[in-house]
């Protein structure tokens, strides 16, 4: 993509200069960080294992197995044993954990020995091709050379394999109804929803993010086979399988397919057919940089604790208007009109007492170079309220400006009046505002005609009501 929007302005990018600076910059990063896993332990502590293990990945067919420790870290150094209540991280040589990586979340479960139990609450991917089980000792001790059981948590993985598997078909449903120019930018997956990003110029309408939605829930239901083969990557080009943009890829690739629906290059774990998703239902689209949209989904179970959350929200909101679920918006709709009809009779009530409060003003009009002036202070009157008063004042003084101020809630709100003819005089309501308004700590502005403004200075409404014949006086040409 950088490459062909560089061909349109005739420039070419440097990618041998990109490559050095990028290994050269992370280098650096990994001479000054800091990195933790976690659970708090110093990752630099994995650089001590020796370069000679490796971990071989036995879980997509099984997930229980039995391997050897190889190597194990407390929180801070390498360490021979770890016993009970230890904190720590666990390398075998086999393992049915799956590593995050890919997107996809790492694996939880239980090794266990004879006589104890550590509890993997986290599997990572360590230099060198190692997989690290990360965790806590419950019961018993371990030790490097034990024989031990390795347990994924089942119903965690299982759901997880449902949230990627349903990935693929997110990413292919996406394609058709969106356009080809979608590519996957990113994603994660665990045992409890999916999240997907990708490349897209705007928002998805409500229309395009249901169409997407039946696609997938389409293919869940036609119960596609899911299956796995190993070939090279020039095999796999050939097979139409959609790929990472800018992923590397070796010689041998795994190429995971849905029925004739679906087919990407795949290291992660998924189900044996689609439908054992057996639901997509996506909860949200949202924009995360220029040119890149994400959605959230779920599946399964995932789904079902969705609408259970949304139906107990749904009989709260009901009980507390009284009403049932069923009536909810009728009941709703006469709510909000009669909320408005008192709406509208609390404003006229406030107007009618800001009036009567207000009394006779017309005494306090003055006359600057012929155009009349009535500048005034106002108790608790909000916004709405100055402007019905300012029209009501404007009407009975005829011709001429209307300046109001109001103190409210140690906030203050003013408006500012012309009549026509005032204005062909040179008045401005929109200046006048804001020759007055830092008086009151504010400032605003508005047309010639109506203007209105906001102060946090009660204390200054005296000195911006005896300015406003001051700043009316400098527009008014003779």
């Amino acid at each position: 993509m950088t490459e062909e929007i560089l061909a349109e302005k005739e420039m070419s990018a440097d990618w041998e200069g990109f490559e050095a600076c990028m290994k050269e910059q992370k280098e650096k990063a990994r001479k000054a960080r800091k990195v933790t896993n976690y659970m708090g332990a110093d990752a630099t502590v994995y650089e001590e294992i020796s370069t000679a293990l490796t971990t071989e990945f036995v879980g997509y067919d099984r997930l229980e197995h039995i391997s050897e420790i190889t190597a194990m870290t407390t929180e801070t150094e390498l360490t021979d044993a770890l016993a009970d209540g230890d904190v720590g991280t666990i390398v075998v040589k086999e393992s049915p954990f799956y590593a995050t990586m890919g997107g996809q979340n790492g694996d939880k479960g239980v090794i266990t020995v004879a006589e104890g139990e550590f509890t993997v609450e986290d599997t990572i991917k360590l230099p060198g091709n190692k997989t690290g089980h990360i965790g806590r000792v419950t019961k018993g001790m371990f030790k490097t050379g034990d024989a031990v059981t390795l347990c994924v948590d089942a119903s965690n993985r299982g759901d997880t394999c449902k949230n990627h598997s349903a990935t693929h078909l997110l990413q292919k449903a996406l394609r058709e109804v969106l356009g080809t120019h979608v590519e996957q930018a990113g994603s994660f997956v665990d045992g409890e929803r999916l999240r997907f990003d990708f490349t897209h110029f705007a928002a998805m309408t409500r229309e395009e993010i249901e169409r997407t939605e039946a696609i997938v829930n389409e293919q869940i239901a036609n119960a596609l086979p899911v299956k796995t083969q190993i070939m090279s990557i020039d095999e796999a080009k050939k097979t139409g399988a959609m790929a990472l943009f800018g992923e590397k890829y070796g010689e041998k690739v795994r190429v995971v397919s849905m029925g004739d629906f679906s087919t990407e290059l795949c290291g992660g774990t998924h189900v044996a057919n689609t439908g054992v998703i057996s639901v997509f239902k996506i909860i949200s689209e949202s924009g995360v940089a220029a040119g890149v949209r994400r959605i959230e989904a779920l599946t399964g179970s995932g789904v079902l604790s969705y609408y259970k959350q949304l139906e107990e929200t749904l009989e709260n909101a009901a009980k507390a208007v009284k009403a049932t679920p069923a009536t909810l918006v009728e009941k709703c709709t006469h709510l909000m009109a009669d909320l408005k009809s008192l709406q509208g009779e609390n404003e006229s009530l406030k107007a009618k007492a800001a009036k009567e409060a207000l009394g006779d003003v017309m005494n306090q009009v003055k006359e600057i170079k012929g155009v009349k002036l009535l500048a005034l202070g106002v108790d608790n009157v909000d916004m709405n309220g100055l402007r019905d008063l300012g029209d009501s004042l404007k009407e009975k003084i005829g011709e001429g400006v209307v300046v109001l101020l109001s103190a409210q809630g140690g906030r203050v709100n003013m408006v500012a009046m012309a009549t026509e003819g005032a204005v062909a005089q040179g008045a401005h309501a929109g200046n006048l505002i804001k020759g007055i308004a830092a008086l009151v700590g504010g400032g605003g502005g508005g047309r010639p005609n109506m203007a209105q403004a906001g102060g946090k200075n009660p204390e200054g409404i005296p000195a911006a009501i005896a300015e406003a014949g001051k700043v009316l006086e400098s527009q008014i040409t003779a």
